[in-house]
């Protein structure tokens, strides 16, 4: 085990980012990171997800996931994040989320630690490059160290070179991604020991 306790922090509402953080989890927990799987909670009224099958269902499959708090935020001493882009930016979920740590931020309990962050969206030019720049500024903010997987192994470039963080079209997570996010989880970890 490492000094790393990495909270994987994500929402999904048809289950490709969820897969993702799954990816992650196993990947970090190898390169011996603690490493708690958390989502965040469904801010849309449950009459319209349970108005459509595949939502219903990823939300029936998650519900044991523990749902993130600023515990959480305060226990990690790395964070890695997955969400949908919604228009250009990140779902509205996890910006609730993100936007409930006030007190964390104003305290200093996210400085200083490692965080990256992955996304999906519809197609591969769904504005997933400005979702990651845009939760990459929100991090700027808490003084919190930003690690990208940049262009450090074969994977990004097999992936899509998406030197920002791994980027999945949405319910087609490639073989290709899925060596992306292990690798971008492992350098997080590496990072994160350095910091730590």
């Amino acid at each position: 085990m490492s000094n790393v306790k990495l909270a994987i922090v994500y929402y999904s509402t048809y289950g490709t980012n969820h897969r993702m953080a799954e990816i992650a989890a196993e990947a970090a927990r190898a390169a011996g990171a603690e490493v708690r799987v958390l989502r965040v909670a469904e801010t849309a009224p449950a009459e319209v997800v349970a108005s459509q099958d595949a939502w219903k269902a990823q939300a029936d499959k998650s519900a044991d996931i523990p749902v993130a708090s600023p515990a959480d935020m305060e226990w990690a001493n790395a964070y890695l994040f997955s969400a949908p882009t919604r228009f250009g930016t990140v779902a509205s979920q996890l910006r609730a989320f993100i936007d409930s740590l006030g007190g964390q931020w104003f305290s200093g309990a996210l400085a200083n630690k490692a965080v990256s962050a992955m996304t999906s969206a519809q197609n591969l030019h769904g504005g997933m490059e400005t979702t990651l720049i845009g939760l990459y500024t929100t991090f700027m903010h808490w003084g919190a160290v930003i690690v990208t997987p940049g262009y450090t192994d074969p994977s990004i470039f097999a992936a899509g070179g998406n030197p920002y963080g791994t980027v999945a079209v949405a319910g087609k997570i490639t073989p290709e991604a899925e060596a992306a996010i292990a690798h971008q989880a492992k350098r997080l970890v590496e990072m994160a020991a350095k910091l730590a």
